[in-house]
């Protein structure tokens, strides 16, 4: 279980991933050696799982960005788990949701263009014998906060 100090390591490390140790150290009111002992500890729990750089996605040339909805055509958890394997293999998926509800899987697609995004969405998507449906709505904006919030003293 996290205690205060690990949330407050955690939230600040979600908001500037690049902290030094000393400067995380000072701002959760720890000795540099503490830190970093709670830090990795952090880590190897698999509380932190990684650091992130947050990229424009035009520079690297993705003009739109999608949500796909998937309805698969048999609901079992051997045939989901290949499916999103597979998904998660195509470069343009950039995240997979499995939910609930009419649909099974939401998709979060980066592509070049509609024509790129036609040949993810009808081809390599809609082309599987696994689908039975998609659908696809453009993403024109994307925000996002740094980090989950905490609701352990909730």
């Amino acid at each position: 279980m996290l205690d205060r100090i690990d949330r407050r390591i955690v939230a600040e490390l979600a908001q500037d991933a690049r902290l030094s140790n000393k400067e995380l150290a000072a701002r959760v009111h720890l000795a540099p050696s503490s830190c970093h002992a709670r830090v990795q500890r952090l880590r190897d729990d698999g509380v932190l799982r990684g650091f992130h750089a947050d990229v424009d996605p035009k520079a690297l040339g993705v003009g739109l960005r999608t949500l796909v909805a998937v309805r698969l055509a048999d609901h079992g958890e051997k045939n989901s788990r290949a499916v999103i394997d597979y998904f998660l293999s195509l470069p343009e998926i950039v995240d997979v949701f499995l939910v609930a509800g009419n649909d099974d899987l939401f998709l979060h697609v980066a592509a070049r263009d509609t024509d790129h995004l036609r040949d993810i969405a009808m081809g390599q998507i809609g082309g599987r014998s696994e689908v039975a449906d998609v659908r696809t709505v453009l993403v024109y904006e994307h925000h996002r906060r740094p980090t989950f919030p905490d609701l352990l003293d909730g």
